[in-house]
């Protein structure tokens, strides 16, 4: 991993792609986090609001491998929304703000006056970004959603694992995930659309609706030829041969289930007769019997290392690669080449390493300008540039409206 000290100088802001957006950020967990994550990352001032020290905290160890890999690039303001000068507060600075992302629970918004309609009264230009557990609105839009819900609502839980092995989820909270990045999608579209229309917007997905959008080839299977797909372990749903293979130290992957490189595979493993069997001619045919195929690969796999295999079939053009733990991931040298491993330096960790971002942008290099921030570490410096004076901060402080890491 790099050692070279991160770049903190706000000045690099100013050439980056969102330099000028501004953003509020009012979410927790991982989602909506994920989405605001994009936005910091490429140079949008991001104002991380929060509930005060006594009030109901989003959780987690500021510390912890979570929350410093979620929220670098921000500033923290901690205010209380429920007291009439926290939420004029926030009203404040929404009126001055180009987005706002939340993903509380549809009804919380509503209940505190913070919701859209709210807000684009003062501020027409403003972008309101949302992510729910079900959507907005539907028989299910007021229930509380988390990842492995929607994972098994949304059908993944069935396609995920070994045949007969029951309901398994995916090993990454990628619904969370998904939906922050759509969402982030969303808001980079209707910043550009307002540049033509001078209108922002309300946009918003759920992580049921990401969860059935990733489903993708799957439901299209269903929708279009109604095959309900089924789990099929580390084998490719419909290309075969595609999945893990066993050599003489450790499994691999491998890749071959278009018609030519089913015949370089068969040639480069000395096997060319294996392109005589019948039931192995065509796609549909070695789907049918991937038990068989799959066995009689893994029989000549078996006879050589991985190292060996690889060498051959990169050689040969046929897709294939190691299966890694973790820890491997971050020694790769392609891995390390895209710098995927983030330095940054924090008082209580010193120099570690965050993941990195995985757009890329030619001329410009990816570093942590701001370590996450403490709870409330910029209070006073955020309202005053809002237009707060010095007493009226005080006031704000000493009512417990605000308070400060």
């Amino acid at each position: 991993m790099p050692e070279s000290p991160i770049d903190t100088k706000l000045a690099t802001e100013a050439a980056l792609p969102l330099a000028g957006v501004r953003v509020l950020d009012l979410t927790l967990a991982r989602a909506g986090p994920t989405c605001v994550r994009h936005l910091a990352d490429w140079g949008a001032e991001v104002i991380r609001v929060e509930p005060p020290a006594n009030g109901d905290g989003f959780g987690g160890d500021r510390d912890g491998y979570d929350f410093q890999n979620l929220h670098r690039n921000k500033r923290s303001i901690a205010l209380n929304l429920k007291s009439p000068e926290g939420k004029a507060a926030l009203m404040k600075l929404a009126a001055n703000a180009d987005v706002l992302v939340e993903n509380m629970r549809v009804k919380v918004k509503h209940r505190l006056g913070i919701a859209y309609d709210d807000l684009k009264g003062i501020n027409p230009r403003l972008i309101y970004a949302s992510i729910s557990g079900f959507g907005q609105t539907g028989p299910y839009g007021e229930r509380a959603g988390v990842d492995q819900i929607a994972q098994g609502m949304g059908g993944m839980m069935t396609i995920t694992g070994e045949p007969g092995r029951g309901p398994m989820r995916a090993g990454i909270p990628f619904v969370d995930l998904t939906a922050g990045n759509l969402l982030a999608l969303a808001v980079m579209m209707a910043l550009f659309q307002r540049e033509k229309t001078g209108q922002g917007r309300y946009v918003h997905t759920s992580l049921l609706e990401a969860m059935v959008f990733m489903l993708d080839l799957q439901a299209a299977r269903w929708l279009m030829d109604g095959e309900i797909p089924g789990q099929a372990g580390n084998d490719h749903p419909v290309n075969i041969p595609m999945g893990v293979f066993p050599t003489a130290d450790k499994p691999i992957n491998i890749a071959a289930s278009s018609p030519k490189m089913w015949a370089q595979f068969a040639e480069a493993l000395g096997r060319k007769d294996w392109l005589e069997v019948e039931e192995w001619k065509t796609l549909k045919g070695r789907s049918n019997d991937r038990a068989r195929l799959n066995k009689t690969i893994g029989e000549v796999t078996s006879t050589k290392p991985s190292e060996y295999w690889i060498d051959l079939l990169e050689r040969t053009g046929i897709p294939c690669g190691p299966i890694n733990r973790v820890d491997q991931v971050f020694e790769d040298p392609q891995v390390k080449h895209l710098a995927m491993a983030l330095p940054m330096t924090t008082p209580k960790r010193g120099l570690t390493h965050i993941v990195g971002t995985a757009i890329n942008m030619q001329g410009i290099e990816s570093s942590v300008r701001r370590i996450p921030p403490r709870l409330g570490e910029h209070s006073a410096e955020i309202l005053q540039q809002a237009g707060y004076g010095a007493a009226e901060i005080e006031q704000l402080r000493a009512l417990g409206v605000i308070s400060e890491g």
